[in-house]
């Protein structure tokens, strides 16, 4: 994030039933009156106030939540009014919202069909058809396979409306469940008036999990910047991923799971963080090995030559536990690729290139136009608000012949990116793994970034994303992120959001969402606002959990949830009935009654003694997180309470790994309590157990400080240990490293 914040925080839900009364989020018309369409609303000065909250409420805004202490908070009315004018709804004053009451509850009439219908395999679903009263209807799909099937009608005893002056009736038809998996378009005829729109048949339950019902699987999770090898420019990279899996394939890992690897600024200097992208359906050019490039090998002696200056400049970093220095590396990266660029491609890459720029399509010209551009202009240029304030403007147009060479040169680097992550999941594969490679996808982009460009008609303006006051953010959380527009995203059919998930899950075994709640509702806050005065907004989860799932099951993959945090208490029982993983982190898994045995952890999920957001655990059990904050100035209370907080939620934890008998008494050092914590997590029923690279090392340095941004370096700390720097090719010698993972293995498997 741009302010570092990361969203994960201990779960606390809402411990609150939903309201019966809730609108229906797949049709904004619902607002749970029974008031005609478009009849006018009372509004008189003691009902002006209410008549907002109905505005707000017939678009999925919250006017109150209960917050992580259980209390319930009435929204501002500015609040609610900003929010509404970010979703492009006028509600300044009671004219204007009963206006636009009126349009929300007429705009389905308006058209034919829906905008998008998503729906779920194996089951019958339903569609409204508005047509003239009286006239004859014809709906039929055409299948994703070619084949047509004709759709039956049902019967609507739905009484007529006037829209517009014209008598507008209500026709019911039945989707077929028996209609395969897929993206196919319902059409429909109204006596010669046409209409038609995408309709998404999801599977009900992603079937990649039903796998891992078999053996539990264990992996690591690292920070792939981080982990380097002898051969890495001063960063970890794409050959190091490669590595990594052979490595901790051959000591039985199923998986391993990176941090979000979407891509930064074209150019240095980048952003640190890697849940602060640019976009997040393209990667990261800066994760390229430049010799595993087919066309280094046919450069000049002179060019050899210089790209292994620019490799030798960074040899000294792979070794140093100073911070990691992103400009340095991708400075000497983009010098060694324009040098390969410049190598004439044989005729079978050269057809291999061209079929991976048809098949990524407009989305990857508009993202190297993007790049092309960022090379010139800098964020704060006038022509981004201006001339050059969309791809299809005229100058953009105009600029796009002038700026081929930039534009093929951005287009290649991600047909790299693209061949070494194929050649990464494929090791992964090779070395044993059942899973593979998981990608993490992070919440958003950064508003001035190329997804906030290209994709500007399905993003929200005006507002960004973050989260509510909690218990370690008593002021909130801003992560300076547009977000979906969720209205526009289904106008535009969730293209742009499923061309997202293709990309990242086209050489993955898994994905793990980042704040998968967002999904479900996100907290959205006014431009110019602090966090605290923000409110929820709900998106149309059954369509944006339904295209995940419909999307990694065609990858073979698994969706991991980062559901930690505040979340409405049928969230969880929701993502598990879609096959979709959940999270676990042992330090935050308590109720009142204290820590919760590990018996009752979740089975569907992936639980890991720790997380990014905290220090490796070495750190955290010698209270690195208090010193840290304390040192920034974070605490909102006196250290000495904060230690004994702390010291006091450790001795519980660890009060029943002694009482599983996995850990004595007294005497114990820190690396065998390490240990002793992921035995006691595998005796948690999870299908899915994560552990940290750094804690299998011997880390202690934290790698990300929620809450700051300059006042800490976030995201810059390389993989070590108390002795100095660990590099991939000292793993599998190193007795620590193999010591977890041995541990980890007979807890999860004793006996095999």
């Amino acid at each position: 994030m741009a302010d570092q914040t990361h969203p994960e925080t201990p779960a606390n839900p809402e411990n609150r039933p939903n309201p019966e009364n809730r609108p229906n989020p797949d049709n904004p018309a619902d607002t749970g009156n029974t008031a005609a369409l478009g009849s006018p609303v009372r509004a008189d000065t003691d009902t002006t106030d209410a008549l907002l909250r109905e505005l707000a409420a017939a678009y999925g805004v919250d006017t109150s939540y209960w917050g992580w202490d259980g209390v319930q908070r009435s929204v501002a009315a500015g609040t609610l009014r900003d929010v509404l004018a970010a979703l492009g709804v006028p509600a300044n004053g009671p004219q204007e919202q009963q206006r636009s009451l009126a349009e929300s509850r007429l705009a389905p009439w308006r058209r034919i069909l829906p905008p998008v219908l998503v729906v779920r395999e194996g089951q019958e679903s339903h569609v409204e058809v508005h047509v003239p009263h009286g006239s004859d209807v014809r709906v039929w799909i055409d299948a994703e396979d070619g084949s047509s099937h004709e759709v039956t009608q049902r019967e609507n005893w739905d009484q007529p409306v006037d829209v517009d002056g014209v008598l507008t009736g209500r026709a019911t038809f039945a989707i077929p469940g028996s209609l395969g998996l897929g993206w196919h378009t319902l059409k429909a005829d109204a006596e010669g008036t046409a209409a038609q729109c995408p309709l998404v048949v999801t599977p009900g339950r992603l079937r990649a999990s039903a796998l891992l019902k078999e053996r539990r699987i264990w992996g690591l999770t690292a920070q792939l910047y981080s982990v380097r090898s002898s051969r890495s420019w001063g960063i970890g990279d794409f050959a190091d991923l490669s590595d990594l899996a052979e490595v901790a394939g051959e000591q039985g890992a199923g998986f391993v799971l990176v941090n979000p690897l979407h891509a930064a600024e074209p150019v240095p200097p980048v952003e640190d963080s890697p849940y602060l992208p640019t976009t997040r359906r393209f990667f990261n050019p800066l994760y390229l090995r430049v010799e595993e490039i087919p066309e280094y090998g046919y450069l000049d002696a002179a060019g050899r030559a210089e790209v292994a200056r620019l490799a030798e400049g960074l040899q000294a970093a792979n070794r140093s536990r100073d911070l990691l220095d992103r400009n340095a590396s991708y400075a000497a990266k983009l010098s060694a690729l324009e040098l390969v660029f410049a190598v004439r491609r044989g005729p079978a890459r050269t057809r291999q290139f061209a079929d991976f720029c048809a098949e990524q399509g407009q989305g990857l010209k508009d993202f190297a136009l993007w790049s092309a551009l960022a090379e010139e202009l800098p964020p704060s240029a006038p022509e981004w608000s201006g001339a050059a304030a969309s791809p299809a403007s005229p100058y953009c147009v105009e600029q796009r012949p002038r700026l081929a060479a930039r534009i093929e040169f951005h287009s290649w680097l991600q047909w790299l990116c693209d061949q070494q992550l194929e050649a990464a999941q494929r090791s992964a594969r090779q070395a044993g793994m059942g899973i593979g490679v998981v990608h993490d996808l992070a919440v958003g982009v950064k508003p001035g970034g190329a997804d906030a460009w290209t994709l500007s008609g399905v993003l929200a303006r005006g507002v960004s994303v973050g989260a509510p006051p909690d218990m370690f953010n008593q002021l909130g959380q801003n992560w300076s992120q547009p977000p979906w527009h969720p209205g526009r995203l289904a106008e535009s059919g969730y293209a742009a959001y499923r061309d997202m998930l293709r990309t990242v899950l086209r050489h993955a075994g898994g994905i793990r969402v980042d704040h998968i709640l967002g999904l479900f509702r996100l907290w959205w806050i006014p431009e110019g606002a602090g966090p605290e005065s923000g409110t929820y907004v709900h998106y149309d989860h059954e369509a944006l959990i339904g295209i995940l799932a419909l999307e990694a099951q065609r990858a073979g993959a698994i969706v991991i949830g980062e559901d930690l945090g505040v979340f409405e208490p049928w969230v969880r029982g929701y993502l598990a009935e879609r096959g979709i993983f959940g999270t676990s982190i042992l330090w935050f898994e308590h109720d009142a009654d204290g820590p919760i045995p590990p018996e009752d952890y979740r089975e569907q999920c992936l639980t890991s003694v720790n997380t990014h957001d905290l220090p490796p655990t070495a750190g955290y059990l010698a209270g690195e997180h208090v010193t840290l904050r304390e040192s920034l100035g974070l605490l909102r209370r006196p250290v000495a309470e904060e230690r004994a907080e702390a010291a006091a939620e450790q001795e519980a934890v660890l009060a029943r790994v002694r009482a599983r008998g996995l850990l004595a008494e007294t005497g114990t050092d820190v690396r065998t309590t390490v240990q002793a914590l992921y035995a006691y997590t595998a005796l948690a029923p999870s299908a899915l157990l994560g552990v940290a690279l750094v804690d299998a090392v011997g880390e202690t340095r934290t790698q990300n400080q929620p809450g700051t941004s300059t006042e800490y370096p976030n995201w810059r700390i390389p993989l070590a240990a108390p002795e100095g720097v660990v590099l991939i090719d000292d793993l599998p010698d190193n007795e620590r490293f193999l010591s977890l993972l041995g541990a980890v293995r007979g807890a999860l498997h004793p006996g095999a």
